[in-house]
């Protein structure tokens, strides 16, 4: 695999407060029909909306709760912004409506601009989904990109509680969602990294190997596709896939944990009703596949030098050095954010300035990447104590840097 920093994407971050709002209110977010479905008829528009906005709502996260949000936002906004992404994806709504405003910007329609300029997307979802929406929206190449506010309707929420959003999932009525978006109108426009990363599998003997769509995958991963064979980046006998994320990338136990937990939602959804509920089966998992017992009595197998190989290249051009793993760490994790699992910090907050190797604390737009060891899970609730953290492996500045794993053949 190769991750490295490739571009930075817009996200909103702001703090929930409740208020009173006046009958016109609700103007200041509202889109006319014929700005975001091509051949509609014109209307008459006096006053450009203070902040329109796009609402994009995976309603099967939160149990019950996607559902009834879009029932809310459909009923206070108008239903031509707001979209169920179990019904459309959100690479093809946004391709049209963008499309549309380039229409209309051609036609000289000073409104349909002024819509674009001040344009924010709301995504409600888990990790995944706004992981989803920050990559169709870095895919689009726009010279202007609508940041992003978040809705924390998944299970660990990190991305929204990394900005302001906080990570228990939110109100659905009407008074809750209008509390939201006049935070949306007030919040101010942040940067967040985005880590590309290149991921090569042997080619399989019988049948296909395609890209997984987006919410299948059990991490906040965006598919970018499959690198053709003519490119310099392909390695005969592989096939390899380009990938990005936003919030973090795993190995070893996390991953593990993770991906069985994906793959429990899927085939049984119904036992994810809610977000205490999800936390639950998360941690039971954990348990079942031993990760709570000591170190001593688990198979050395496990261990992260037993199967992989990880290379830094800190200067490009530089010589690849192999980064030194205790033999002890079972799990790494890949941050770009200061939270993780809901909330906790693993990087932790060095008190030192970067000197003579030191450590500096872990912000979303530093360009740098923190890479932290876990031994198993009874070492991941340090994080629980104040200054808790795992084990600092190495912390990566700039965009000239690699990490390449070689996975052994038993793994």
């Amino acid at each position: 695999m190769v991750i490295g920093s490739h571009l930075l994407g817009s996200i909103v971050g702001g703090k929930m407060a409740h208020s009173n709002f006046g009958e016109d209110f609700l103007k200041n977010f509202k889109i006319p029909k014929y700005v975001l479905v091509p051949k509609s008829e014109s209307e008459n528009v006096p006053d450009v909306p203070e902040c329109p906005v796009l609402v994009f709502i995976n309603s099967r996260s939160g149990g019950q709760l996607g559902g009834d949000l879009l029932v809310t936002y459909r009923s206070l906004l108008n239903e031509t912004q707001v979209f169920d992404l179990g019904e459309e994806t959100p690479d093809k709504v946004l391709s049209r409506i963008y499309a549309n405003l380039e229409k209309l910007k051609q036609n000289g329609d000073e409104f349909a601009t002024k819509i674009q300029e001040k344009l924010r997307i709301i995504v409600a979802g888990g990790d995944g989904t706004a992981g989803w929406l920050l990559g169709v929206v870095s895919d689009l190449k726009l010279s202007h990109s609508p940041p992003i506010a978040t809705v924390p309707l998944g299970t660990g929420n990190n991305l929204p509680f990394a900005f302001g959003w906080g990570k228990k999932n939110p109100g659905t009525d009407s008074q809750s969602v209008k509390s939201f978006l006049n935070e949306v109108k007030k919040a101010k426009e942040m940067k967040i990294d985005s880590w590309h990363l290149l991921m090569r599998m042997k080619t399989p003997k019988d049948g296909p190997l395609d890209p997984i769509a987006p919410l299948e995958l059990p991490h906040s991963l965006h598919a970018f596709g499959r690198v053709s064979d003519t490119n310099e980046l392909s390695v005969e006998g592989y096939h390899t896939f380009r990938g990005g994320f936003w919030n973090y990338f795993s190995m070893g136990m996390d991953a593990q944990v993770s991906y069985a937990f994906h793959t429990e939602r899927k085939l049984h959804p119904e036992k994810f009703k809610n977000q205490f509920s999800n936390q639950s089966t998360y941690a039971k998992i954990t348990r079942s596949q031993g990760w709570f017992s000591s170190s001593l009595s688990q198979s050395s197998s496990r261990n992260i030098n037993q199967f992989a190989k990880l290379m830094i290249m800190k200067n490009h051009g530089g010589h690849w050095e192999e980064l030194q793993i205790p033999p002890s760490i079972k799990s790494i994790v890949c941050l770009n954010l200061p939270s993780f699992s809901g909330g906790f910090n693993p990087w932790g907050m060095p008190t030192r300035r970067r000197h003579n190797g030191e450590f500096t604390p872990p912000y979303v737009d530093d360009g740098r990447i923190e890479v932290v060891g876990f031994r198993d899970a009874w070492h991941g609730l340090v994080l629980l104590a104040p200054k808790g953290h795992g084990t600092r492996l190495t912390q990566v500045i700039n965009m000239k840097w690699f990490c390449y794993i070689i996975c052994s053949n038993e793994s």
